[in-house]
């Protein structure tokens, strides 16, 4: 389907942000979208969740002052309700999707619907920056851009364009949202990347456009990094188990790790040394990829912090996989 506005204009874009416990960030996402280089019209619908602090207030008085933003309940304060409820309001041809959380680029509306309307794909989405402030935030930050850490993913990387699995964010052709049901209300995770299987499976494209970077601010605790990763693991199987074909090799490391890691525990109980050749292996391969990767971080002990990052992903991520109980999350 062509994606044209009135007499060749660009076409209208509706902004879809769900919004829960996003009082830190709102203003900066907001700011962001309605600041873009972009020439045609911008709307934007902003779903909020019952969440425990001033996200409804902050998002209420930027409507008061800005006709081109809604607020919409989302009474649930799922993810994908919200997005979905938040695309109902608008009419326009074009939908992006925005995280409360993230910062987009001045230019990012033009050039992602420059690149749907050059290659027909049902969603173009960009590269994934993490940035954090400071202290821990910016451990996570840089384990998070490490394809060690965070896994292999191409929207993760900068470099590549083309068809891919999946993408950050999402800009896309309405018609084609609509196509497959928009987006899974049953998932409160990998929302995202079950609806990208749901777009390639009917036949669409889903493009990556290395030039799309979006800033992302991680979490800022163990605590929280473990939760999301946990939460990430455990709706992976959930939607794998829906969607078997969907399934990736890379999504399979994390999980036999955990297992080698229960084996060798076993292994040692029983005064067997072998035990010790996962544990020593992937400490060893996380010590060389964190002194290069951290290199860039004011100081040395953060490198070890990274150490602890990759394993709280990883071990979070696989102990969710293989034994976690899916459920909501902020």
């Amino acid at each position: 389907m062509s994606i044209t506005g009135d007499d060749g204009a660009p076409p209208a874009v509706d902004v879809v942000i769900p919004a829960l416990n996003a009082a830190a960030t709102l203003d900066a996402c907001l700011d962001a979208v309605l600041d873009q280089d972009y020439d045609g019209p911008i709307r934007v619908a902003v779903a909020v969740g019952p969440g425990r602090d001033a996200t409804w207030e902050i998002a209420g008085q930027r409507a008061r002052v800005d006709d081109r933003v809604q607020v919409i309940a989302n009474p649930t304060g799922r993810t994908p309700a919200g997005l979905n409820l938040a695309a109902a309001v608008g009419s326009a041809p074009v939908v992006a999707r925005v995280d409360a959380q993230s910062v987009l680029p001045p230019r990012y509306l033009k050039q992602a619907v420059a690149t749907l309307q050059r290659t027909g794909a049902a969603n173009v989405g960009g590269v994934q920056r993490p940035v954090g402030d400071n202290g821990l935030q910016r451990v996570i930050a840089v384990g998070m851009c490490s394809p060690f850490g965070a896994g292999p993913a191409r929207f993760r990387r900068d470099g590549y364009e083309g068809p891919t699995d999946t993408v950050y964010l999402g800009v896309f052709r309405r018609d084609a949202l609509l196509a497959v049901g928009g987006f899974d209300e049953t998932l409160d995770r990998n929302q995202d990347y079950e609806l990208n299987w749901r777009l390639r499976d009917a036949g669409e494209q889903v493009w990556l456009d290395p030039s799309l970077v979006v800033t992302y601010r991680p979490r800022a605790t163990f605590g929280q990094l473990a939760s999301q990763y946990y939460q990430y693991g455990a709706w992976k199987r959930h939607v794998l188990w829906r969607n078997p074909r969907s399934l990736q090799p890379r999504q399979t490391v994390a999980p036999f790790l955990v297992i080698g890691l229960i084996v060798s525990a076993v292994e040692l109980l029983r005064g067997r040394g072998r035990g010790l050749l996962v544990p020593f292996s992937y400490s060893g391969a996380a010590l060389l990829v964190a002194h290069d990767a951290g290199r860039d971080l004011p100081r040395r002990t953060d490198r070890l912090l990274l150490v602890a990052v990759f394993a709280t992903m990883h071990v979070a991520w696989g102990a969710g996989f293989l034994f976690g109980r899916p459920r909501g999350g902020d």
